[in-house]
Parts: structure tokens; C-alpha cells; sequence
């Protein structure tokens, strides 16, 4: 089994092409994976979530 990894807001943006405020904005709504806190300053995504994200958007298109 592959450990999980986790990402922060940049590398979301990265992966999705999101801007941050659609992110959080998508997180309110339920369209995206909520985050996992970690610390008061560092929110996490796990990796395999956001990219189960993007292959839902692509099978959609």
C-alpha cells in the first residue's frame, strides 16, 4: 500500500487551476475535498483526493 501524501493551498492551486478564494470557495460547497488541519497555520489536502477531484472533472468534459 502507497503512503499517503499530503499538499498544501500552492500546490492545489497548481494541480487545479484554481485560484485560492475558488478553492475555499468550492471547499464551503462541497465540490472539493475538504482540508485536514494540522496546526493553527497549516492546512493539508490529502493528495489522492484532489486527485480523484480532477479525474471526476475530466470524465465529466
Amino acid at each position: 500500500m502507497q503512503e499517503e501524501r499530503f499538499i498544501r493551498i500552492p500546490k492545489v492551486m497548481e494541480k487545479t487551476g484554481l485560484a485560492r478564494s475558488t478553492i475555499w470557495l468550492f471547499v464551503k460547497k462541497g465540490k472539493l475535498p475538504k482540508p485536514i488541519k494540522l496546526s493553527q497555520r497549516v492546512t493539508v489536502w490529502k493528495e489522492s483526493e484532489i486527485s480523484a477531484y480532477i479525474n471526476l472533472l475530466s470524465k465529466e468534459k
